[in-house]
């Protein structure tokens, strides 16, 4: 007996695992559970990951997303924000969605573009992950090539860089180069929560304009 992918329930803040599952499956699984949904998978060679993220995941994803976007846009620098749309690769048998991801220094080559396939597309200059828990994901990334991965977890924000096809942590940022990342993404999350996104927004907008 086959199950429906409709009979299969996946609470938030919980992930499945499934094996043996043939790229043409990933796809069909895919298209079936269709773009508006709230899971993300991830998928290397035959295991595919599907994981529901929780409401706090959503907000951080949010914020930090906010954030980039207006330091891009305060420095005059031309980007498309892709959010978590798939970032697949059939030859190398990879697929992952980060949680948002941007095309910085590569953004001409995907304008007007709705969808990303790695085995013609550039990878995004970076991509995002509020609180990454499965190592597959991690290792997806490396092997699609991604430049810079950022990790947000509760102890706050890690930054990776693939150097020869792994990634090393930096404490700073190519795509940000002289801007304490780091510090800036901990302290904004952090008076999002203690005074609210709109408070802590104007206080981050009146440090940008006296520090860069």
């Amino acid at each position: 007996m086959l199950l429906e992918l409709q009979q299969i329930i996946v609470k938030p803040g919980q992930q499945m695992l499934l094996k043996d599952v043939s790229w043409q499956q990933l796809e069909n699984i895919m298209s079936e559970m269709g773009e508006r949904r709230a899971a993300r998978i991830s998928y290397s060679h035959g295991w595919l990951e599907i994981m529901v993220p929780l409401p706090e995941h959503e907000k951080d994803k949010e914020l930090i997303g906010d954030l980039v976007k207006f330091l891009l846009e305060e420095l005059q620098i031309d980007f498309e924000p892709f959010g978590s749309t798939t970032l697949k690769n059939e030859r190398v048998q990879q697929a992952v969605e980060p949680d948002t991801s941007f095309y910085i220094q590569n953004q001409t080559a995907v304008i007007g573009k709705n969808r990303i396939d790695l085995t013609v597309d550039i990878p995004p200059d970076l991509a995002i992950e509020i609180d990454i828990t499965s190592r597959t994901q991690f290792n997806n990334y490396e092997i699609l090539g991604v430049p810079e991965l950022w990790r947000y977890t509760q102890q706050g924000l890690e930054i990776f860089l693939l150097v020869e096809g792994k990634y090393i942590k930096s404490q700073s940022s190519p795509n940000f180069p002289d801007i304490p990342i780091v510090e800036l993404v901990n302290e904004y999350v952090q008076q999002c929560l203690t005074i609210g996104r709109s408070q802590a927004m104007r206080n981050f907008k009146t440090w940008v304009k006296n520090n860069l």
